[in-house]
């Protein structure tokens, strides 16, 4: 049997989503809770990768096993045996041509950043901060020329292992509320580091430092050394994933805490 799972997580206590050897991350904890349920060995594929310090609003994961749990077991009772930063949301039996990443259309992501003279003590870790003063039409202005399909490669790590920086991105939003700056990014698939480092470029924009049509003159420049560094990673929430209908799984991003 295949199910898929919905999964959210705080990353501050993980070397971000992929197992690594003797370090804590995302899927050994949930590999381990589900074996620990099911009895047997579980691998899980997710939807894509978080990096350290990430966050997952509604990751999508699926796994196969022999054994017949109800839902409900593979949700509270895989909870029980996961740590409080980790929590399945639902389960879901799906046909086995599903797959958490190949089957995906389209990938969600929001970045909350606190733009305030005092770094944020509660959100801790959990939004980004600076104290700048910033323009914000500038950076509505600069976030639009994301919009479309690009070579990103100005806005790819180095150790990124995508086979093409060309992604489709169809939303790319930003708004306020009071000291609070969302971000919202919408996009086919999104290359390592790529959010936190359009995250920057925002920034430089917002900081007076360029227009923001230099957005597009650094998307043409398609040079990651021409871009601002790699902004920090408290803030990126991977907030949902997309799938085609058939499928039947409720994984657009959908707010549980009123930010994410």
């Amino acid at each position: 049997m295949k199910y898929a799972l919905a999964v959210e997580y705080d990353g501050r206590a993980f070397y971000g989503w992929q197992v690594q050897k003797d370090l804590p991350t995302v899927q050994a904890a949930l590999e381990l809770a589900l074996s620990q349920m099911a009895g047997e060995p579980i691998r899980v594929h997710a939807a894509g990768r978080t990096d350290t310090g990430v966050h997952g609003a509604r990751q999508i994961v699926h796994f196969e096993t022999q054994v017949n749990r109800p839902l409900t077991a593979w949700v509270r009772g895989v909870n029980s045996f996961l740590p409080d930063s980790v929590a399945v949301l639902w389960a879901k039996p799906v046909s086995d041509g599903f797959h958490a990443r190949f089957s995906a259309f389209a990938r969600h992501y929001r970045y909350l950043l606190l733009n305030h003279p005092v770094r944020p003590a509660l959100w801790s870790g959990r939004m980004g901060w600076t104290f700048n003063d910033l323009d914000f039409e500038a950076m509505q202005a600069g976030i639009a020329y994301l919009l479309g399909q690009h070579d990103f490669t100005s806005f790819r790590a180095a150790e990124c292992q995508a086979k093409s920086p060309i992604k489709t991105m169809t939303r790319a939003n930003i708004q306020k509320e009071g000291h609070l700056i969302i971000c919202d990014f919408s996009a086919d698939a999104f290359l390592h580091h790529m959010v936190r480092n359009m995250i920057g470029a925002l920034l430089h924009i917002g900081k007076g430092n360029d227009k923001p049509e230099w957005m597009a003159e650094l998307i043409l420049a398609k040079d990651r050394t021409a871009a601002p560094p790699t902004f920090m990673p408290d803030g990126l929430y991977l907030a949902g994933v997309s799938y085609p209908p058939e499928f039947d799984l409720a994984s657009e991003p959908e707010s549980r805490h009123g930010l994410i």
